[in-house]
């Protein structure tokens, strides 16, 4: 019988784990809060996961290899996480603390990487060539695969699309909000979950999440719709420069925002002004797993065995 494998998704307000066994059934799933700005209680919050998730599926204790998805990526060159915006992970040698806390070897990814690698491999890009996942959530993410594999690299930041400044900005976009890795105007600033509830704050001066714009805008307010109006103007913005980079032939959103539906509508209709091609013929799709599919290319990070 095949191994089990196990993913876990480590987000900046959730980890979500689950087990897949050797068919790539889904046996169990669990999610906890994250422990915010606290390393030591994080890797705690990941052991606890694991050991849930084995005892749930039947795996039993240390029978699934582990796979985690973060919000960043082990640099090449120091061994440490980079480019987290979990900034309380960066610095820190997370596979091999997480490793050592398991008993077992750890394997670890982009978590745009591994919703990217998810979506190519059985959901909504499977069978395309060239694949682009995007994590719209407390931050912004950026994953390609192409033929079946992630492409991370030899900086380890392939698919990095966040960071990245806002292209073709107006008068009033310009310098843009200040971004934790030290620059202004990146396109996290603008398309994370807290860059939207910002952007809404700015012009109306009532501070909303994401998901009450949303529901006030389904329900006619005129200012929350013209919040996410000018969020899946900008989003269309951003996505064309990487057609015009990587022309794939499918992009695929996932992340909490990817469940608002007007940005089907509304992107590919703002990618001709900006996409240097006569036609546009990328696809515009939702996760065929869920807007936390990523949780599921972390337990591909193993081969079943």
């Amino acid at each position: 019988m095949a191994r089990p494998r196990l993913g876990i998704d480590l987000g900046g307000t959730k980890i979500e784990g689950l087990v897949l066994d050797g068919a790539g059934e889904e046996r169990a799933r669990r999610r906890t809060a994250t422990p915010r700005g606290d390393y030591d209680a994080t890797v705690r919050a990941v052991v606890d996961l694991v050991a849930g998730l084995e005892r749930e599926s039947g795996a039993g204790p240390g029978g699934a290899s582990v796979g985690v998805g973060i919000p960043g990526t082990i640099s090449p060159a120091t061994g440490l996480v980079k480019n987290a915006n979990s900034t309380w992970l960066i610095g820190r040698p997370l596979d091999r603390d997480l490793a050592a806390a398991l008993g077992r070897p750890v394997r670890l990814a982009n978590d745009a990487d591994c919703f990217a690698l998810s979506e190519a491999s059985d959901g909504a890009g499977a069978g395309a060539r060239v694949v682009f996942g995007i994590i719209l959530g407390t931050g912004v993410g950026g994953g390609l695969v192409v033929d079946g594999q992630p492409v991370t690299g030899p900086n380890a930041i392939g698919g990095e699309w966040g960071h990245n400044p806002l292209p073709w900005p107006t008068d009033d976009e310009r310098p843009g909000p200040p971004c934790y890795c030290g620059l202004s105007g990146c396109i996290e600033t603008v398309l994370s979950g807290p860059g939207l509830a910002a952007d809404h704050a700015r012009v109306t001066g009532m501070r909303l999440e994401g998901p009450e714009i949303a529901a006030r805008a389904e329900a006619g307010d005129p200012a929350c719709r013209d919040t996410l109006s000018r969020y899946a103007e900008r989003l269309g913005r951003a996505t064309a420069t990487v057609l015009n980079i990587l022309d794939p032939n499918v992009m695929v959103l996932g992340g909490g925002l990817s469940n608002l539906s007007l940005l089907y509508e509304i992107v590919p209709t703002v990618w001709p002004r900006w996409v240097f091609s006569d036609t546009v013929a990328t696809v515009l799709r939702s996760p065929r797993h869920g807007d936390s599919s990523g949780v599921r290319g972390a337990a591909w990070l193993w081969p079943v065995v």
